[in-house]
């Protein structure tokens, strides 16, 4: 019983430690996995959208990425240890590309953004991180050839790491249908990442992070985001009154 099931979506029961090091175990045998961070707001999407709880549920590594899912798993008599956040994943996995001398290319936020992350962290000695490209390319009269050529030059460059960040749920279903065309070892859906790595837009401080407040930041910052933060309340009452809400499998 490695998994809980919370409202039919399944989280990994690893801690942070437990998460990398099942990645690195990936890494060295070379096995292509999918990455998923669903938080609360992306589990009640998937309640709607039966594509994406199914996506989801395929990843290799599904981490619990929202504060409302560890406090759901209490609710219910159950135990996940910790918030692992697709935000310090990427940062230890840019931290091992450097250690491995592996290749990381950063695919999302808008025009301009996902380059001058790049050129960031490459100033920073991240020389790994070798590729970039927005994610507006959805809007493209040519689509599907900017796909493929996107697709071609992640190859190209040998990319072992790709960081995905397009938002949910259009990452994690972009990631589930190109998977097959991609010559990566780890793909992870890791949403703002990258426009936190290019420094237009800052992280919450620490101690918001740490008592699992990061929305509730967000929200004073952008109060247009109330909209999205209803689904935190509707989230822990569905939980609530669901009876086998939330599972081990």
């Amino acid at each position: 019983m490695d998994k809980l099931s919370i409202l039919g979506v399944k989280v990994d029961k690893l801690n942070f430690t437990e998460t990398l090091k099942k990645i690195e175990e990936y890494i060295e045998t070379n096995k292509k996995i999918k990455i998923f961070t669903p938080n609360t707001e992306i589990i009640m999407m998937c309640q709607k959208d039966i594509e994406l709880r199914r996506i989801i549920n395929s990843g290799d590594i599904v981490v619990p990425d929202g504060i409302g899912l560890i406090y759901a798993a209490k609710i219910k008599g159950f135990e996940l240890q910790e918030r692992v956040t697709g935000y310090d994943i990427s940062i230890n996995l840019l931290n091992i590309s450097k250690d491995k001398n592996i290749n990381v290319f950063l695919l999302g936020g808008k025009e301009g953004i996902a380059k001058k992350a790049k050129e960031r962290l490459n100033e920073e000695g991240y020389k790994n991180v070798v590729g970039e490209h927005h994610g507006y390319f959805f809007n493209d009269n040519n689509f599907k050839k900017v796909e493929e050529e996107i697709l071609n030059e992640i190859n190209k460059l040998n990319t072992k790491i790709l960081f995905i960040g397009f938002g949910s749920p259009k990452q994690e279903k972009w990631i589930y249908d190109n998977i097959n065309k991609l010559n990566c070892n780890i793909i992870i859906g890791n949403g703002g990442t990258i426009d936190v790595l290019s420094g237009e837009v800052k992280r919450s401080p620490l101690i918001f992070q740490k008592l699992g407040l990061e929305w509730f930041y967000r929200l004073i910052k952008d109060p247009k985001r109330i909209k999205r933060q209803i689904s935190i309340p509707e989230f822990l009452l569905k939980v609530i009154f669901n009876k086998n809400s939330v599972k081990n499998l």
